[in-house]
């Protein structure tokens, strides 16, 4: 079976997520959605969260956050679990993710084995330390926020797949993301226009694939995916 679990966090123009710009990208074949912490910029947005099943937000946002923090979905008789947290260090100010993990896991462990973290985190050490804190329990971590891949994918000793950040899928120029004037303007004189979303030039593609063994909730593989160039 083949899955596909993509983060949506920035796909309405940058910022946040739409009940249009999800069902883009389920249309496209992505099975299941993660967040972060733009997950709420369109205010709107709130009563899809607590009605989906299939689009996330971190777990740890404080009680009455629309929304859930973890999830399954199925494909091909196969049950995936799917866990959403995010990290405190230089974040919004969120409970604590290893205790949400934790109490995630409570409600998905009797259901599967192949269950997959998404850590949306700024901190590389905060991920990692998440990562070993959940080898063995889970089949995959990985982590998102920070827009550039990390190389520092692996099989943790438990038989959880790692990685630090899959990286961004976007525009190549600019910023991160975003068109570099304002963000330059912010670093320099610490005023800028409203960040906007970098139109021209190539773009990117960073994903991982990642093999996991259902019957034992294992990975056996994992591959960072970085396309450059594309039109």
């Amino acid at each position: 079976m083949h899955a596909c679990i993509a983060n949506g966090e920035n796909v309405a123009g940058g910022f946040g997520l739409t009940a249009q710009t999800a069902q883009e990208l389920f249309d496209t074949g992505v099975d299941f959605i993660t967040g972060g912490n733009h997950i709420l910029d369109k205010r709107d947005f709130g009563a899809y969260l607590d009605a989906s099943e299939r689009v996330l937000r971190p777990a740890n946002y404080p009680e009455g956050f629309p929304g859930h923090g973890y999830g399954t979905f199925s494909v091909e008789g196969v049950t995936v679990g799917v866990i959403n947290v995010m990290g405190r260090t230089f974040m919004p100010p969120v409970d604590d993710p290893f205790r949400a993990a934790d109490a995630c896991l409570q409600g998905l462990s009797p259901q599967t084995r192949a269950i997959v973290v998404d850590v949306h985190a700024e901190a590389t050490s905060e991920k990692v330390a998440l990562g070993r804190y959940l080898d063995g329990r889970v089949s995959l971590v990985y982590g998102t926020h920070t827009h550039v891949q990390t190389a520092d994918e692996q099989i943790l000793p438990g038989g959880t797949a790692f990685i630090s950040d899959v990286g961004m899928t976007g525009p190549t120029d600019g910023i991160i993301g975003m068109e570099q004037k304002a963000v330059l303007d912010r670093f320099l004189v610490g005023v800028s226009d409203r960040f906007s979303v970098q139109k021209t030039g190539p773009r990117q593609f960073c994903a991982i694939v990642v093999a996991i063994d259902t019957a034992s909730g294992k990975a056996t593989e994992i591959k960072r995916l970085f396309l450059r160039g594309i039109p």
